[in-house]
């Protein structure tokens, strides 16, 4: 009988719980659909597509609209189902037998698991303190390793830390000194105060990857993109399978970019309400850290996480238990949701932990 490669029967998948609740905050998915203007535009799009004829491979249109947006050409853009597969086609590319990607947990899980499927190796180092990347470990990690691949994940999934710029110059400078790739991160970009593609120029190493899944409201589409350099877009596009991103969703991300403005009010929206939630869940007795994205990481002080999170459950509140990742024993991360979705978790989580 066949089996599979012994290093992946080793490994554990990558899993978020689908639980039918009530208030569902465990995924860091926008709260808000779509414009309606967008949905009623797609609703007209379907009937212009030529479904008996393969999508445009190049997927023209989606890359001039996302470039346009960050102030570059379509060359300098690579679209993917979800920036999942972005992260695979880079680990596809530049990983592999004999290659080495590094992390600093914790950090988000996929940056690991993607590596190890692509049978690169993982060389792991630490986050400071208080989540913060520590550039001595940095530095430690990078001269000893020499990784082909590094990653930063800024703002950070679970942490919601923000990378400044002097700290990703720095690590751009240990990366470009042993000849390998920078890849920041970006899913919840919108939300933080600045963006690493300002960094991004023909002679260094560095990507930048987005979502649609979280400030464009479109996480059932499944679209993600990277920006970097147009020879390493080059590259990625002779691993990537022919065809890969259908009619349908290169229609749905190009109609999508109409509507930055509203997209912008979302996020406005959402770091207000973010906002009213870290003050009030400083009112608990709960630890909680300081974040730049769309979720709120949280630690109970005086009842083991996993319990709370049952407790939440049992009132038809779904939050991420986080408690099985690195350093993040009893941690919990609530996703930023409406503000009725926001009282029915606080009003929840108040009695948990009684």
């Amino acid at each position: 009988m066949i089996t599979p490669r012994d290093d992946v029967a080793l490994m554990d998948g990558y899993h978020s719980p689908q639980v039918d609740v009530d208030v569902r905050l465990n995924t860091n998915e926008s709260p808000d659909s779509p414009p309606e203007e967008w949905t009623n535009a797609i609703a007209d799009a379907l009937g212009s597509i030529e479904w008996n004829r393969y999508p445009d491979r190049a997927a023209t249109e989606l890359r001039t609209k996302i470039g346009a947006l960050h102030g570059v050409g379509p060359e300098q853009i690579f679209v993917a189902n979800g920036s999942n597969e972005v992260l695979q086609t880079i680990m596809l590319t530049f990983g592999g037998s004999g290659r080495t990607a590094a992390v600093w947990e914790p950090t988000y899980a996929l940056h690991s698991h993607i590596s190890r499927i692509t049978g690169t190796a993982v060389v792991e180092g630490e986050r400071a303190v208080d989540f913060s990347t520590d550039l001595a470990e940095v530095r430690r990690v990078i001269d000893a390793a020499k990784p082909q691949v590094s990653f930063l994940c800024s703002p950070n999934n679970p942490t919601g830390v923000v990378d400044d710029e002097a700290t990703v110059r720095a690590v751009l400078e240990m990366v470009t000194a042993v000849d390998g790739l920078l890849v920041v991160d970006e899913a919840y970009g919108q939300f933080a105060p600045w963006s690493a593609d300002v960094l991004i120029a023909d002679d260094a190493p560095l990507v930048v990857s987005r979502t649609f899944s979280k400030t464009w409201s479109m996480a059932a589409s499944r679209l993600g993109y990277l920006v970097g350099p147009a020879w390493i877009i080059a590259e990625l596009e002779k691993v990537v399978l022919p065809y890969h991103l259908d009619a349908f969703k290169q229609a749905a991300g190009t109609l999508a970019l109409a509507h930055v403005e509203e997209m912008n009010e979302r996020v406005s929206r959402l770091v207000e309400e973010r906002g009213r939630l870290v003050a009030r869940l400083a009112e608990l007795d709960v630890d909680v850290w300081p974040s730049g994205a769309n979720f709120v990481l949280f630690r109970p002080r005086a009842i083991d996480g996993s319990e709370v999170w049952q407790r939440l459950v049992d009132r038809s509140v779904l939050v991420r238990n986080c408690s099985s990742w690195p350093r993040l024993e009893g941690c919990l991360r609530v996703t930023i949701g409406t503000p009725g979705e926001d009282d029915s978790f606080l009003s929840a989580l108040e009695e948990a932990l009684q």
